[in-house]
């Protein structure tokens, strides 16, 4: 059937919430408005107010209420509106849903799912355009998921509510939009691995979330020059698919890792340092990185695209470790 990633993710809250009764959603303007984005559009008036809630203007109160309502049994989906606002929620998330199953010594989990917006390339300024999972993915206790697909928005969900620890979803805002189609009968993805979505032999680009149609342009554009790249999907930053990554390098023996993130302290930087220090020598080339720039991401549009990754800043790396085409 045709979709788009906004009603993918929409069906499958709606698929969980059929499934399990335990299940809620909760957040800021999820209800009669239908969500900032749209994601929640409807759901009001299929589940009701007792499902799904309306919160006050406080990430900190109603994550801290998603991670009580976890404790107490159920399963929350909590819906923070973009990542920036998780940092009113950074106590909750770190100190709270990521260290309980620990500090009370495997006592108590926190079965809590979080959704939220990242990524910029929408004109919303240097407020509201943060990729942060990077960070969250440094955080031991939580799962880190960042689809990009279709298929991953509607059947990640499911999987995370299985999940007896905290698993945070990142959806990139310019993803919301993306048409196209998808089985009548998709159900839930595995959340463990990531996944290859062109096979190539010249050289590994690896990435996810927001910037895989960006990697796959650019993998189209290589192929014209005689340059055969593979795309990796990590699909989730937190376990990261390390065998996934190695075997892409194995075959490649070159690699670009694109991330939306800031170069520094990146989740393109911890990648690049397992390769390097779990396959040196299977690499032909030192492995590449397009990030953005480290600038407060702009909100004119044409500086905006240029702080961002890009197709021809892809193929520009892609070539400088291949040493072909240009």
């Amino acid at each position: 059937m045709k979709t788009t990633y906004r009603e993918a993710i929409r069906a499958g809250i709606r698929d969980a919430m059929e499934r399990d009764e335990r299940v809620f959603l909760m957040g800021e303007d999820v209800g009669a408005y239908g969500g900032c984005f749209a994601v929640s559009l409807g759901l009001f008036e299929e589940f009701g107010p007792e499902r799904i809630r309306d919160t006050p203007l406080s990430e900190s109160g109603f994550v801290g209420a998603g991670i009580g309502a976890a404790l107490g049994g159920m399963r929350p989906i909590v819906e923070i509106m973009t990542v920036n606002f998780s940092l009113l929620a950074l106590d909750q998330i770190v100190n709270n849903a990521a260290t309980l199953l620990h500090m009370s010594g495997g006592q108590f989990n926190v079965p809590l799912v979080i959704r939220m917006t990242t990524g910029a390339g929408r004109q919303l300024g240097a407020q509201h355009s943060h990729s942060l999972e990077g960070w969250y993915a440094h955080i031991p206790g939580l799962r880190i998921l960042a689809p990009a697909t279709l298929e991953d928005a509607r059947g990640m969900l499911w999987t995370a509510l299985q999940d007896p620890d905290p698993v945070l979803i990142f959806e990139h805002g310019t993803l919301y939009n993306m048409p196209g189609e998808i089985d009548d009968g998709a159900g839930p993805v595995d959340i463990d691995t990531a996944a290859l979505r062109r096979t190539g032999k010249d050289v590994s680009l690896i990435t996810y979330g927001g910037t895989l149609p960006a990697v796959l342009d650019a993998a189209e554009q290589l192929a014209e020059e005689g340059i055969d790249a593979e795309v990796l999907d990590l699909r989730t930053l937190r376990p990261l698919d390390d065998a996934a990554i190695l075997a892409s390098v194995g075959h490649t023996h070159r690699a670009v890792v694109v991330d939306e993130g800031w170069r520094s302290g990146s989740i393109s930087a911890e990648i690049s340092a397992r390769i390097t220090e779990t396959a040196f020598y299977d690499l032909d080339a030192p492995v590449g990185r397009v990030c953005s720039a480290e600038v407060p991401l702009p909100y004119a549009k044409h500086l905006e695209l240029a702080a961002l990754p890009s197709a021809g800043r892809i193929v520009a790396a892609a070539r400088e470790v291949t040493g072909k085409g240009g």
